[in-house]
């Protein structure tokens, strides 16, 4: 997948280009040897389809020059103490990677070509030294081209990855954090890469996920949580309006994202677990600005609804998925692809709807391990025909969620405490016999604290739970 590259990586890769460097003298100071100068002139400053002809009629040659041979240093290696020629080497090598892909797979024909390129990603602490981002950029595009999954890439791409999370975690300059993402939806080719990429996730995953938290809404200072954000329409889109978060930056992590979306049979319930990402893509379906962004949304939601349709289907209807799908269709929509996929999730989505009760949408609700003012919690008939079927249902796992639930302070959503309470009071009421099973959880004594709490809602609906027990308590008396 080709993508042009960020303004501040051209701007730089220009700047570097058309540096002069004295390459006599480099030669003649033992930088680098006569052979070397003689292939760097070859393809230096030529046209396009010269500097290709070049090189593919000797691509052991420039596999020499780069990346050397036992008993020959290559030139990164000769060069390593003159930060001009490296640069220079590294973007030239980036130019070649362009005009002639055959040269990434001919650099393997040695078992470990990364071996002087590793180094440079930790070339100095200073952060504007552009050999470690210049040097990511060579290593992204060689594993691209070459798809390779030999030992060493497996051994490579970690560190790379590693480099990369480092700038996606630079919150104030969204050219690099772009920069990274790009890189990282190259280096996703196949399936080892991304298998590796998931295995990083807290380095290279959760800082993407938190750029699309903050164009949601939801930034880590806002104090706001996906729920409740959830439930608000905004209006303006992304671009100046959410969080700060530009389109470009956006499209490539929703990019990302979709690609690993293709090992959803494998990752898809962790990342709903550890990221809600089915109610953080229907936030930000609901905001998208374009439908490029649109279609890469829904792809990705169809991905992984597909392949984990018992557990990612009911968060979907949680999320309220199935009525914002209408709504988007109901957009003046003129990519086909585009409506295609939205299709075939609504369709989807309407097959699981037929056949689910309320009782079915309520379990979903608490196994999400997040509650909120849905309809069965204030619906006296609900209560009366399922309270037991609740308590009973997989050897009492409804109430055991419920009592994990309660264990959180819920600082930022007090609303989920006030909930619970309303839930575990209604258990008791409807099936008093049972009342000794939600003690045994600590149901009973986390009422009781929370009456104290700093919310109202929250100690009026636990007072009201706490009435249960007593008025049963009184009764037996």
């Amino acid at each position: 997948m080709s993508l042009d590259p960020p303004p501040y990586l051209a701007t730089l890769q220009n700047n570097i280009r058309q540096r002069p460097i004295p390459w006599d003298g480099a030669a003649r100071a033992g930088t680098i040897t006569e052979s070397q100068l003689a292939k760097i002139r070859a393809v230096d400053k030529v046209r396009k389809e010269q500097r290709k002809q070049v090189v593919e009629s000797d691509l052991d040659g420039y596999r020499i020059l780069f990346v050397g041979e036992p008993g020959t240093a290559g030139v990164l290696e000769s060069a390593s103490r003159r930060s001009d020629v490296v640069q220079y080497v590294l973007v030239l090598l980036s130019d070649l990677f362009d005009s002639v892909p055959a040269l990434a797979k001919a650099l393997f024909k040695d078992s470990d070509p990364y071996q002087h390129f590793l180094p440079l990603l930790a070339h100095s602490n200073n952060p504007e030294d552009p050999i470690p981002l210049l040097t990511s950029t060579v290593l992204a595009t060689l594993m691209a081209n070459a798809k390779d999954e030999s030992p060493s890439t497996e051994h490579a791409l970690p560190l790379i990855l590693s480099y990369l999370c480092s700038l996606t975690k630079n919150t104030n300059d969204a050219g690099l954090q772009d920069i990274a993402v790009m890189e990282y939806s190259s280096l996703l080719y196949g399936r080892s890469s991304r298998q590796l990429f998931w295995k990083q996730r807290s380095e290279t995953v959760t800082p993407l996920i938190e750029i699309l938290k903050k164009a949601a809404g939801v930034g880590a200072d806002s104090g706001a949580s996906l729920w409740s954000v959830n439930t608000t329409l905004r209006s303006g889109g992304f671009e100046g309006l959410g969080g700060g978060v530009g389109l470009q930056l956006l499209y490539h992590v929703l990019l990302v994202l979709w690609q690993l979306s293709f090992e959803a049979e494998e990752i898809g319930d962790d990342l709903d677990d550890e990221y809600d990402i089915v109610l953080l893509y229907t936030q930000l379906l609901r905001l998208s600005p374009k439908e490029k962004t649109t279609r890469l949304l829904l792809s990705t939601l169809y991905n992984l609804l597909e392949a984990n349709p018992s557990t990612l289907l009911p968060a979907a209807v949680l999320a309220r998925l199935p009525a914002l799908l209408q709504n988007v269709g109901g957009r003046h929509l003129t990519d086909p692809d585009l409506q295609e996929d939205l299709d075939k999730l609504k369709e989807m989505l309407e097959e699981y709807t037929k056949t689910k009760t309320t009782f079915d949408e309520y379990v979903a609700e608490v196994q999400s391990g997040h509650l909120r003012w849905s309809p069965p919690h204030r619906h006296q008939v609900f209560w009366t025909e399922n309270a037991r079927k609740i308590l009973e249902f997989e050897n009492g796992e409804i109430p055991r969620k419920l009592a994990d639930i309660m264990k959180k302070p819920w600082e930022n959503d007090k609303a989920v405490l006030a909930i619970a309470c309303n839930d575990v009071g209604n258990l008791v009421k409807e099936v008093p016999e049972k009342r000794y099973q939600l003690e045994k959880l600590g149901l009973k004594t986390r009422i009781m604290e929370l009456m104290q709490d700093s919310d109202e809602n929250v100690r009026w609906e636990s007072l009201r739970a706490l009435g249960g027990w007593l008025k049963y308590s009184f009764e037996n008396n």
